[in-house]
């Protein structure tokens, strides 16, 4: 890992929501690195390809970053249980396992370690299954600020901000 960078991304994926794909200040990180041609009737040949190109194969829950090393961190896991395995959404999204509880409470403390004092984790859900405040008790820490959207106001961002000390 050669790359310095002051934002990590921690469940990249396809980087979709990203104004610049590879922003030289953020570091992406997923734990898989594929490439899958998907069906697309607004593209030509009527397919697309989904690449998930990850800067670091490493897992939400054990990065291999030391403590405070990242002055942004941005969270978005998998918010579907229902995806199944093989669907579009679960290539794209992935899919929770049913351990989800743990591992999204290991996911929020992994970002808080990594993160440098006073520093931002921006955190996104989606609570078409899982309500956000399910996902909001798996975390000591409280948020700042957030905003609805999406269709039908179900996708949500957060922000935290690590205390200072």
């Amino acid at each position: 890992m050669s790359k310095q960078a002051d934002i990590l991304d921690t469940c990249c994926g396809s980087r979709m929501f990203w104004f610049d794909r590879n922003d030289k200040r953020a570091l992406f990180m997923d734990n898989r690195k594929e490439k899958f041609m998907l069906k697309d009737k607004s593209s030509k040949g009527g397919k697309r390809a989904l690449v998930i190109s990850p800067d670091v194969v490493a897992d939400f829950t054990a990065t291999p970053f030391k403590d405070k090393s990242f002055q942004l961190v941005v969270f978005d896991p998998p918010h579907f249980k229902r995806n199944g395995e093989t669907g579009w959404m679960a290539k794209k999204y992935g899919t929770l396992s049913e351990n989800w509880p743990a591992l999204l409470r290991a996911g929020f403390s992994e970002c808080f370690r990594i993160l440098k004092p006073g520093g931002i984790l921006v955190f996104k859900w989606n609570e078409n299954e899982i309500p956000l405040r399910k996902i909001l008790s798996l975390t000591p820490e409280k948020p700042v600020i957030g905003q609805r959207g999406g269709k039908n106001f179900q996708t949500h961002w957060v922000v935290f901000m690590k205390a200072l000390k």
